[in-house]
């Protein structure tokens, strides 16, 4: 496919290497201000060509993923509306917060629109995205965006937009609390007398070995965890004060934390 971004940060570099592997990248058309970051694609994809500004360029692509942050997605979508034809490029944007009637409207009605809200596993090719799509995406052009987005992992499809706020809370900002579980670990590790290390090893092994496990066993995660959690053994000790901390009811409300602000960002970036 003939691809182009409007930004090209780490998610869109993991979005293009992933359709290179996976053989399907055509013409690839990048747009971003730094020029150390053009040059650098310019190398890593010959052929490719680049931009600092919006050029009718991307209308000759097959999908245009806006790859920028929130709070530009308005001044990008009002620069890009002039040159949009009646049957233009699919566009999906990955920005969060930015909801497609706004996107539309700044695109003066546009209506080939995907959005999705992947994670930064995408960068390992290991990404979860939550995904949905405007009623004028063609089949065709929702196989595209399934190229585009699988090619760096997992994909889930949403009927209604209003799921993605919640994909953001539990998957879009999901690594940064197994992150933040897993610098707990090593700090009880040290605090036990392993060094800092040795905890770092143990954590992460034992943090993707049991999300393997869970993925690819039949059980409920629920059966997974009675059969680590012998009577009167470490584990129970471990989980009985976790319990009486109320840490799951924590890590829920943390999750919907992120959800209600998920839906502001929603409302503020939708003002304009």
């Amino acid at each position: 496919m003939n691809l182009g971004f409007i930004g090209g940060g780490n998610m869109a570099s993991a979005l293009i290497a992933g359709v290179a592997r996976s053989g399907m990248l055509g013409r690839l058309h990048v747009v971003d201000i730094n020029p150390a970051q053009l040059a650098q694609y310019a190398h890593d994809y010959p052929g490719a060509s680049t931009a600092q500004e919006i050029n009718r360029s991307l209308m000759e692509m097959d999908v245009l993923v806006l790859a920028v942050k929130p709070q530009q997605m308005r001044q990008i979508a009002l620069q890009l509306a002039p040159l949009l034809p009646q049957h233009g490029p699919l566009i999906i944007s990955i920005a969060a917060g930015i909801r497609g009637v706004d996107l539309q409207r700044w695109l003066g009605g546009y209506g080939a629109l995907v959005r999705c809200m992947p994670n930064t596993p995408a960068l390992i090719g290991r990404g979860m995205s939550g995904m949905t799509a405007w009623p004028d995406v063609t089949a065709q052009q929702k196989q595209l965006a399934q190229q585009v987005l699988s090619a760096v992992g997992a994909t889930l499809w949403l009927e209604h937009e209003e799921q993605l706020d919640a994909v953001t809370a539990l998957s879009g900002s999901g690594p940064a609390y197994v992150f933040y579980f897993i610098e707990a670990m090593q700090s009880a590790a040290q605090l036990l007398g392993l060094s800092e290390e040795q905890g770092r090893q143990l954590a992460l092994a034992t943090f993707s070995g049991a999300a393997e496990l869970a993925a690819q066993s039949p059980e409920p995660v629920a059966a997974l965890r009675e059969k680590v959690t012998s009577k009167g053994g470490t584990t129970q000790a471990a989980l009985t004060a976790m319990e009486h901390a109320q840490t799951k009811t924590i890590i829920v409300h943390a999750i919907r934390s992120a959800y209600v602000r998920a839906c502001e960002l929603g409302d503020e970036f939708g003002r304009a």
